[in-house]
């Protein structure tokens, strides 16, 4: 499948019976798939597949293993679901079943689980809007690669435009590299901040160039309420560290980037509400200046962000005639979440891949744009 990604990627399926086409995001941090259930986005009325979840249904019942979203029952004897998302966004309905099918029919899902909106609200409603709903990714029993049958997925996010390629099920493919590979973290204690269906890797360090920031292993670690742990999620746009390690990563990459780049000189802004370190570059130049490398040391692998991924331009901010650019990791701290969680664009050109059955995530720089040329996207 090929997808499209700005702030978010999102990828075209076809629902219902006759299919209609949705743009869904693609969001690993998630477990249940949703829609906008009106004319606008999907209309369940127009679909002969459409079924609502009864109350009575064991899908509905609270104990569904991990599935943790509130759920209760209302007028209409409807499985009621509510979603909220670290943005503050969040969406209301009802849980429905429906035939989900991509790759022009050849995979198909007749009865996926999946909530049929009738509320949402959203911190950023004109991106949002763009899309129908959401496809969850996560490791849940009720995420849409649980309820396919895929023992594992990947995708590959292309650095010059806005395309990328996703792969349901093995990548065997002669012209892929092998990947590096790390294991998923366990944690089998419901712990109250640790999301046990998330994709949880251990990271052991960061490097700015050469230089390793100095951060004790336990600050890395989840700690005794579960917060603090690391995961790798499609459905966040940058890189968000828990406080200490930010500070320290700043702290570096401010250091290393002395003379190089401009600082902003405006400490009382902050993008997004966590990204505060931001430089002024003039908009006449077509290349960034050489930047360190920042490379996020995880158990057998690691990710090395460099160059444009380093730094984001903030839409319409001009300082006299300069653009004004902030490093693309953020405090998490500020985000009101605890944990660190590595957001999509800091894994443009690289390949990704979830292995379930594995319990394992790999990586592998790759040009992604030759990727969808390959597979012939």
């Amino acid at each position: 499948l090929s997808f499209r990604h700005n702030v978010t990627l999102t990828v075209t399926l076809a629902v219902g019976t006759p299919p209609q086409e949705v743009s869904l995001v693609l969001d690993t941090g998630s477990e249940l798939s949703w829609l906008r259930c009106n004319s606008s986005f999907f209309d369940p009325g127009n679909s002969s597949s459409y079924a609502s979840v009864p109350c009575s249904s064991s899908t509905c019942s609270a104990k569904t293993k991990d599935f943790t979203n509130p759920v209760s029952c209302d007028s209409n004897k409807l499985c009621h679901v509510i979603l909220s998302y670290a943005d503050a966004s969040s969406a209301e309905g009802s849980l429905a079943t429906e035939s989900f099918e991509f790759g022009g029919g050849s995979a198909a899902l007749p009865e996926m689980v999946f909530g049929c909106m009738d509320t949402w609200s959203s911190s950023t409603p004109e991106e949002d809007l763009k899309t129908a709903g959401l496809i969850g990714l996560n490791r849940g029993a009720l995420s849409f690669v649980n309820q396919m049958g895929f023992p594992e997925f990947s995708y590959c996010i292309s650095g010059s435009d806005s395309s990328g390629v996703l792969l349901f099920g093995k990548a065997d493919l002669p012209w892929l590299m092998p990947l590096n590979y790390t294991p998923l973290v366990q944690m089998s204690t419901p712990l109250p901040y640790f999301d046990r269906v998330a994709y949880t890797v251990q990271l052991e360090g960061i490097r700015v160039e050469n230089t390793v920031l100095p951060l004790p292993k336990s600050i890395l670690e989840p700690d005794h309420t579960g917060a603090g742990q690391t995961m790798v999620d499609s459905g966040t746009q940058f890189t968000f560290l828990m406080g200490p390690v930010y500070n320290a990563l700043k702290n570096e990459f401010s250091r290393q980037t002395q003379g190089i780049l401009r600082p902003l000189g405006e400490p009382d802004f902050v993008f997004q509400g966590t990204m505060d370190l931001c430089y002024r570059i003039e908009l006449n130049r077509t290349f960034l200046p050489a930047l360190p490398r920042v490379s996020l040391l995880f158990a057998g692998a690691e990710m090395s962000v460099s160059g444009e991924n380093l730094l984001y331009r903030v839409p319409g901010m001009n300082r006299n005639g300069d653009g004004v650019h902030c490093l693309t990791f953020g405090n998490s701290d500020l985000l009101g979440v605890e944990a660190n969680v590595i957001g999509h664009h800091q894994q443009r050109n690289l390949w990704v891949e979830f292995d379930l059955a594995g319990s394992r995530v790999g990586f592998g720089e790759f040009k992604c744009d030759l990727a969808g040329q390959r597979l012939g996207l």
